[in-house]
């Protein structure tokens, strides 16, 4: 849109044409106008630095609501505050008690809500004492968001209640408005002119007229101006009248039109009706058709299916009577069938108790082999990670010695010549890869299978290779993924003898808070451990992964791992600032014995344990640091809880240990990855941590218990016996099936009677397909018959369609001649029209330069100094004629309003000619009369009292005429009502038309100016005696 079309449509929205918008905020420069009061809208009262300045609170208003904002306002003005804050809704302001008189209002707006737009969003109107200022008021389209756009200059009269009154109504959204300014307005002087002035042609001076004069000049152009007009109307009522024949001529032949295109609708609905008809009788002979066919097939069908049967019922006669001796020989044999079976079942149970003793037997071997490996049931594997780049380069040595790693040494020079040496089950040198690690860890893995509980955790400092260790990358996977894999791989290899259900879960100890790092949802609860009836530990509401391949196994374990919270220090960039720990939870069932176990595995990555003053830790990495000291401290307070056996366990004082209880107590397997670094750098940390890994390595717990679970021995326990059940059922079922053997003696002693009875029944059918063949010879006949009634049918049809066809032709060609023809008659008339307004046009030039020969004339006689003295003798006639005329008035006012009430304008014309016709003469007789000799004073009596009789009867008679030009009208409307064409089509210039239409008013000044006339008249013929 164009500057001047967003222009015209702001200048749209303004209902007063005196008002204008300014796009721009409230100056004080500007308002030179006392200010009677400025609200504040949706703010409070507030003081300008000038004392003559105060914006009042907002307290005048009705509904609404308060909209504030604290974004800038671009060219806000002064007072840019003004526009932070608005009133909005749908809402009223009164302001009452203010002193009579004319005010501007200023409304101040500002579109500080939708300031995204777009356009159309909030438009509202505003009402100023019931009346519309603004229409479809839309800011953002004029201003945009965060502009001020102010409405001035409204003007508004406050009359005796002292009352104004402000109305915000939304058309789209709710109305706003952030200011509210009322000044007063200045008086504006009102020139009085008591002359008029007339122009001359010739010497273009200017000739001061009287008004009397004046409105005589008036009277006579707007009598001849609406003799004009009535000459125009009559002849517009012709023409209405012939455009109104027209369209009663066009009327006819549109029912004529109309009348055909029913009998074509009747028609072709009676084609269409006989071509339902036939289609139903043809659906109708289809169905029979096909009713028959299928009622043949089925009958065939039946007949073949019925000799089928009745073979395979002889066969089957025979060989029961064959399978009935033969079983009444074979009872013996079948006795001792399930004596046989018997034994073989007695066999396989033995077979089953030896097979579990001996499984049994192989798995505490196999554990026994395990607890002497290490003298504990808690076993310490080291692992060093090599030197990095950063610690060669800064010079720092390598203080471990790994000479007799081979057999569990290790040792730690502390000194130039010192050496601490450490035992433990296993140590790895910085060459060892992943393979080696989990090749000693595997034997654990695979007790998990044999229903024991496992733990392994990894220890040490930040930066020692924990998280390698436990997790590893893609190329080189942790122990983690590799103990998941060989648990999918061992379970493979048993599946024909257990099924296994394994299900992940991770967790996180994060400031001694536990958190579910496979949750989708964020939720607030906090995860609490609960102790189960069977005496485990879990924590309920954690997600448990089903997982069945190693895919979805990677995929839990990345989710996992890409959740839980790291952080950098000084001592690692990517630290882990909490303890990960991983559950697998695997359920069991020996599908040989029914046993079930019920078992769990913790993979756990601790938190490095290295002390405070080497992180330099502050605010929220400190906390995390205290809080992994004071869990690592409460696991260190465990093993040393264990190691000297004390009567009480401190499980509770972390919720790191207290998770573990299950996997660090008696009746489970544990093993521990301390992770050490090489550097000489962290040499304390490295003892510390092996410290701790020697106390873990004296701890000894009893033996790992089965965690057998006592759910499935109930079960097993209802199978045993519903075995039982079925046992006996099946001893009942044989006893049936020699009782089933007497029945079928019987039954084919039946079949023999069914035999003969269908043999029956198929001869009936036979006679019964011989009657649907004759039936349906018949419902063919009647088929060919109905096919040639269709044929005609159709013929007849294609010959409705070809006239049809004709008459649609016929009927176009005659609208489109009677369109052409009526379009040529209205141009006709338009073209008369407009010679007739053109000749109406040139007669009102002539008359106008006649009414300025007569006003010089007028003018002329006017300065004589008889005039004046005819105008004194004119004054005391007129008293003397008041009474006569006031009848006079009476009469021609009922005669107007009568006249008025039919054809106002025609009455109206009627008479102003009948007075200037009248008054013309008159005037000419009186100018010629002054130069010549007076005559008698009595002559002149008569002829007024008779000019006053004429214009009565002449009133009268028109008024009859204008009645009865009424009442034919009437009949003419009311004979048809087509659309009006051209009908009261007044053709005149705005003059003459503002005359018609003020009503009372023009028909008082028609009257006065008639009374003047005859009163100018009669004086002047009296004076002129």
């Amino acid at each position: 849109m164009d500057e001047g079309e967003e222009e015209s449509f702001a200048d749209l929205m303004l209902c007063d044409s005196n008002s204008r918008l300014i796009p721009s905020g409230f100056s004080k420069s500007n308002c030179t106008d006392e200010i009677v009061m400025f609200i504040n809208a949706g703010g409070e009262t507030l003081y300008e630095a000038d004392s003559r300045m105060k914006l009042l609170g907002d307290t005048y208003f009705e509904r609404g609501t308060v909209m504030q904002t604290n974004e800038p306002i671009i060219e806000a003005g002064d007072c840019p505050f003004i526009y932070w804050s608005a009133r909005f809704g749908s809402f009223l302001y009164r302001f009452n008690n203010l002193p009579p008189g004319d005010y501007f209002v200023d409304l101040h707006f500002a579109e500080i809500i939708n300031t995204n737009g777009p356009k159309g969003m909030r438009v509202f109107n505003v009402y100023m004492q019931e009346e519309k200022v603004l229409s479809d008021f839309d800011i953002f389209s004029v201003v945009g968001a965060n502009k001020p756009l102010q409405v001035a200059d409204l003007r508004v009269s406050v009359k005796e209640d002292g009352l104004i009154a402000l109305r915000f109504e939304g058309v789209i959204g709710s109305p706003m408005v952030c200011g509210i300014c009322v000044r007063k307005a200045q008086n504006i002087p009102v020139t009085q002119g008591s002359q008029e002035y007339l122009k001359c042609n010739n010497c273009a001076a200017e000739i001061e007229v009287s008004s009397a004069q004046m409105k005589l000049v008036r009277t006579k152009a707007t009598d001849k101006y609406e003799k004009k007009i009535q000459e125009l109307t009559t002849q517009c009522q012709l023409k209405t009248h012939e455009c109104h024949e027209a369209w009663m001529s066009l009327t006819a032949a549109n029912e004529q039109l109309e009348k055909v295109r029913m009998e074509l609708d009747n028609k072709i609905f009676r084609t269409r009706t006989l071509d339902e008809t036939v289609g139903i009788q043809a659906e109708n002979l289809k169905n029979i058709i096909s009713s028959y066919d299928h009622h043949k097939k089925h009958w065939e069908a039946a007949m073949s299916n019925l000799q089928e049967k009745i073979k395979i019922m002889k066969k089957e006669h025979a060989q029961l009577s064959h399978e009935a001796h033969a079983c009444v020989e074979s009872i013996p044999e079948l006795n001792k069938m399930v004596t046989g079976v018997q034994a073989l079942v007695v066999q396989c149970e033995d077979l089953k108790v030896k097979y579990s003793e001996e499984q049994a037997k192989r798995k505490e071997l196999y554990n026994q082999i395990q607890d002497t490996k290490g003298m504990s049931n808690i076993r310490v594997f080291c692992r060093c990670r090599p030197l990095s780049k950063e610690e060669t380069s800064a010079g720092f040595a390598q203080v471990v010695d790994f000479d007799a790693a081979k057999d569990g040494d290790l040792g730690i020079l502390t000194g130039a010549s010192t050496k601490k040496n450490f035992k433990f089950d296993r140590v790895y040198t910085p060459t060892d890869n992943q393979v080696d690690v989990f090749a000693d860890a595997l034997p654990l893995v695979t007790s998990v299978l044999d229903g024991y509980n496992v733990c392994i955790f990894a220890y040490g400092q930040t930066g020692t290779g924990k998280t390698f260790t436990m997790e590893g990358t893609d190329q080189n996977r942790g122990v983690n993924y590799r103990t998941l894999e060989e648990l999918f791989q061992i379970a493979k290899e048993r599946s024909d003898s257990f099924t296994y259900n394994i299900s992940v879960s991770v967790l996180e100890v994060y400031n001694e808070q536990i958190r579910d790092l496979l949750s989708t949802s964020f939720t607030s609860k906090r995860l609490e451990i609960k102790q189960s009836a069977e005496g485990f530990h879990h924590v309920p509401g954690i997600v448990e992964a089903q997982v069945e391949n190693i895919k979805e196994v990677w995929d839990v374990l990345q989710i996992g791992s890409n959740s839980r919270v790291v952080g950098s220090n000084i001592v690692n960039e990517h630290s882990s600032r909490s303890h990960c720990m991983l559950c697998i939870m695997v359920k069991s069932k020996n599908l040989m014995t029914g046993e079930c176990t019920k078992s769990k595995l913790w993979l756990v990555d601790l938190a490095g344990s290295e002390r405070l003053a080497k992180t330099d830790a502050q605010g929220e990495r400190l906390k995390e640091a205290q809080n992994i000291n004071k869990s690592l401290s409460a696991l260190g307070d465990v093993v040393y809880a264990l190691a000297t056996k004390s009567s009480h366990i401190p499980y509770r004082n972390s919720k790191l240990t207290h998770l573990l209880q299950d996997s660090l107590g008696g009746d489970s397997k544990t093993l521990m990855f301390v992770q050490i670094s090489p550097s000489e750098r962290d040499l304390s940390e490295t003892l510390s941590s092996l410290n701790f890994a020697t106390r873990v390595r004296g701890v000894e717990l009893g033996p790992a218990k089965r965690q057998v679970d006592t759910s499935e021995l109930q079960k097993m326990k209802t199978m045993l016996e519903k075995a039982r059940q079925e046992s006996r059922s099946k001893d009942e079922s044989l006893r049936k099936l020699e009782e089933s053997l007497q029945n079928l003696e019987s039954k084919a002693k039946c079949r023999d009677q069914v035999y003969k009875t269908q043999q029956e029944k198929i001869k009936e059918l036979e006679g019964q397909l011989e009657l649907k063949t004759s039936m349906h010879n018949q419902s063919e006949k009647q088929v060919s018959q109905l096919s040639d009634r269709l044929k005609g049918k159709e013929e007849i049809y294609a010959a409705l369609q070809l006239k049809v066809k004709e008459l649609e032709a016929k009927l176009k060609e005659r609208q489109q001649s009677n369109s052409a023809c009526y379009q040529q008659k209205v141009k006709d008339l338009e073209n008369k029209l407009k010679e007739k307004v053109q000749e109406s046009e040139s007669n009102s030039l002539a008359l106008q330069l006649k009414i300025k020969e007569l006003e010089r004339k007028l003018k002329g006689q006017e300065e004589n100094p008889e005039s004046i003295f005819l105008q004194l003798k004119i004054k005391e006639l007129e008293d003397r004629l008041k009474e006569q005329e006031q009848q006079l008035q009476c009469a021609l006012a009922r005669d107007f309003a009568v006249a008025i009430v039919t054809s106002p304008s025609e009455g109206k014309r009627r008479r102003d000619d009948e007075s200037m016709n009248e008054a013309e003469p008159h005037i000419l007789r009186s100018s010629n009369s002054t130069s010549r000799c007076p005559l008698s004073r009595g002559s002149k009596q008569p002829r007024v009292s008779d000019a006053v009789h004429e214009t009565r009867r002449k009133r009268y008679s028109r008024s009859g005429e204008t009645e009865n030009n009424t009442s034919l009208a009437e009949k003419r409307a009311r004979k048809s009502d087509p659309p009006k064409v051209a009908r009261g089509v007044k053709i005149a210039k705005p003059g003459s038309i503002a005359a018609q239409g003020q009503g009372p008013l023009a028909h008082k000044r028609v009257i006065n100016r008639v009374q003047a006339v005859m009163e100018r008249d009669n004086t002047k013929k009296i004076w002129s005696r």
